[in-house]
């Protein structure tokens, strides 16, 4: 989600060892509450899709939240990571996740890297995530754990994301964690023939989460479900 500014744009690379992340609760305890969380969280909720499943179910929520907050990583609600940023709720990431309705080796740009969670699920489910974070030190970290956590498929970008990443499009689908007002339209261009958009918009208060398909050259829209992202502002701060 991004709510900062920072200039210009910055590609970022980094290693950090497994051993450098502390997970406090034992990896057993973290691994039966990922279950519980995907079998009552999402599954019970509708989620259908088995790659997004397996995916939420393996990939450790814990390491993307701070120490102090890992014993509430796998409850069904946001978590602050810094900067006045969270990491969605299960539920939204894998609702989200599904609506794409990817196919391994399909290629996916994100808007709002965050925490680097939802890019690590995309991950774990075999697609290529090109992502884009407008706030460095939130960059910076998700690609540090991504890494450490051996995500091969996942490249950040430090930008605006309302400009998309032409230079790697046109993309199979597209998902945004921050909300304009109005649909970017440089992300539909951006959006391969056939591809899917799960994008949130409106004002703070008023926001639907929608599903967008580019079909001939033609957006068709489809309200999901009320959301609360946070807003997609500009390198000067302003929203979108």
């Amino acid at each position: 989600m991004i709510i900062a500014r920072t200039a210009g744009l910055m590609l970022l690379t980094a290693a950090v060892s497994l051993c450098m992340i502390p997970t406090g609760s034992s990896a057993d305890d973290f691994a039966d509450q990922r279950q519980k969380m995907v079998a009552m969280q999402i599954g019970d909720r509708g989620i259908s899709d088995a790659s997004v499943l397996k995916a939420m179910a393996t990939v450790p929520r814990h390491l993307f939240v701070a120490p102090e907050l890992r014993d509430m990583a796998y409850r069904d609600t946001p978590l602050p990571i810094g900067h006045g940023q969270t990491i969605s709720q299960p539920y939204i990431v894998a609702l989200m996740s599904q609506l794409l309705a990817l196919q391994p080796g399909q290629r996916v740009l994100e808007i709002g890297t965050g925490s680097g969670y939802q890019a690590a699920v995309l991950a774990e489910m075999g697609i290529f995530v090109f992502t884009i974070e407008i706030v460095p030190e939130l960059g910076r970290q998700a690609i540090g754990v991504v890494d450490a956590l051996g995500y091969k498929n996942i490249r950040v970008k430090i930008g605006d994301g309302y400009k998309g990443w032409p230079e790697h499009a046109p993309f199979d689908a597209i998902i945004v964690t921050c909300a304009p007002t109005r649909i970017p339209e440089p992300l539909t261009e951006q959006l391969a023939e056939g591809g899917r958009m799960v994008i949130p918009s409106g004002e703070k208060y008023d926001q639907q989460l929608l599903l967008l398909t580019k079909q001939t050259g033609k957006i068709r829209q489809e309200n999901i479900v009320d959301v609360r992202f946070v807003p997609m502002v500009d390198e000067k701060g302003d929203p979108y």
